[in-house]
């Protein structure tokens, strides 16, 4: 059976993209159907405009510390400016992502897909139907938001980027990065900032001692925090938005974000005419290699529910392409997968949190260090770098590494390369320290800060 391309994607995300210009390297038929901008969330309404406005928030507190070191600043901040420099950034990559489809031979179709059948898909706009060998769908994820009266008044991290004007004053409800990194945002940018979340900690999987960290950094930047209560509805008020908290109590805001979590992009694809099985959060089930049940289509990406992070979505693109288009079958480990949270501190992360490494092993070695930075010494400034290390008992395996503070980031990446090629505590001590750095201290602990023997803390 003859068909109109080998491969259609539907989404132009990073893991489309990927997944779309290698199986077009290799020799295949190619289009990628987008009804927004090249480049999905990541580029366009996620992690790179954020990390840019992250960057933009740091400089109140490097200004504050610049008189510590002699420095006397007088600055002030223009939102327009910085939300025109975003926009005009990411364009660049919208376009860069654009050309590097179109080098190997990848058509762009500016369309909406709705899947017909095992091998069809419909243009909406287009108004016609195109048959392809594979489909891969690569549509991503969308901000929940809550069934709370009201929510129409409220925004999400979509729309945060381009509000007309900086808020005087915001509330977000959530409790997770997305939560955590807006919260350092705007009260970096000098908005009156509350956190509101229905648990008692903020990122509530990371290692604890990664969230009291962060609880005390978000604290001495001024940022409120209502723990275990929620948001049970909002109401147009003169000077923005009233929000009724489900405690009863109510408070107005200039704005209300919401961050509290995010779904696949499923409905209205049309995957059940398809056959394809859905899970009951509606991602799209699939296998190591990406495939559905129905085994001319396969799924990346945050649509999967597998790990919602971009690098994630960028390999199983690639490892998609290589097994169907490369005779070369590669499957992603999702095991091991380093993570950092753009806020204010920093937290990078890799492995095993303490309550899971005991979980799973019962007999582990936990070196712990807190200190303040370098930067902060001359200062008054008294938050706390904090660096964590799990290991096996004995100086054995490494399990999980745990930084906050400045750099974090950037230190996990190197990091994560060392565990997961199986380092030992031993294997750490070997390596000579670099100095003066925060980084030193993964590779200068003497002797563990506490054990667990068999479950039980020594």
């Amino acid at each position: 059976m003859s068909f109109d391309y080998d491969l259609i994607v539907i989404g132009a995300g990073s893991g489309g993209v990927r997944a779309a210009r290698m199986a077009a390297t290799y020799g295949a038929k190619v289009a990628v159907v987008e009804e927004f901008r090249v480049g999905g969330t990541c580029v366009i309404r996620g992690c790179v405009p954020k990390k840019l406005y992250v960057y933009a928030s740091r400089f109140r507190d490097e200004f504050e510390l610049a008189e510590s070191f002699g420095w006397q600043v007088d600055a002030s901040f223009d939102w327009p400016t910085l939300v025109a420099a975003k926009e005009k950034e990411i364009t660049r990559l919208e376009n860069a992502y654009a050309t590097n489809l179109a080098k190997p031979g990848a058509e762009i179709i500016r369309d909406r897909a709705v899947v017909t059948g095992p091998n069809s898909v419909k243009l909406l706009k287009g108004d016609r139907e195109l048959t392809t060998k594979y489909i891969l769908v690569a549509t991503g994820a969308t901000p929940f938001i809550p069934d709370v009266p009201g929510r129409e008044l409220g925004i999400s991290s979509n729309e945060a980027f381009d509000l007309p004007e900086l808020p005087k004053s915001i509330l977000i409800e959530g409790g997770g990065y997305i939560a955590v990194e807006f919260a350092t945002i705007f009260a970096g940018l000098g908005v009156d900032t509350t956190l509101v979340y229905r648990r008692d900690r903020l990122l509530r999987t990371f290692d604890k001692d990664m969230s009291d960290g962060l609880e005390f950094g978000l604290k001495a930047r001024g940022i409120a925090l209502r723990y275990n209560d929620g948001v049970a509805g909002l109401a147009k008020s003169a000077d923005g938005v009233t929000v009724t908290f489900k405690s009863g109590d109510s408070a107005s805001y200039s704005q209300v974000m919401f961050a509290t979590g995010r779904t696949p992009n499923t409905d209205g694809l049309g995957l059940e005419t398809a056959g394809v099985v859905l899970d009951g959060q509606k991602n799209i089930v699939v296998d190591a290699f990406s495939k559905t049940n129905v085994p001319s289509v396969y799924a990346v990406g945050d649509v999967t529910g597998r790990a919602q992070l971009t690098p994630v979505a960028i390999r199983e693109g690639w490892y998609f392409a290589e097994t169907l288009f490369n005779n070369n079958p590669l499957t992603v480990d999702h095991s091991l997968i380093p993570t950092a949270v753009f806020s204010e501190p920093e937290i990078g992360t890799v492995g095993l949190t303490e309550d899971e490494a005991v979980a799973q092993s019962g007999d582990v070695d936990v070196y712990l260090a807190r200190f303040r930075p370098m930067a902060n010494t001359l200062s008054d400034r008294q938050e706390r770098v904090v660096i964590k290390l799990i290991t096996e008992k004995d100086e054995g395996k490494v399990l999980g590494v745990h930084l906050l503070g400045p750099s974090s980031g950037e230190m996990i990446q190197m990091v994560a390369i060392a565990v997961g090629m199986g380092a030992t505590k031993k294997d750490l001590d070997r390596t000579i320290a670099l100095h003066p750095s925060a980084a030193e201290e993964l590779v200068t602990f003497k002797s563990p800060s506490y054990s667990y023997r068999n479950g039980t803390k020594v």
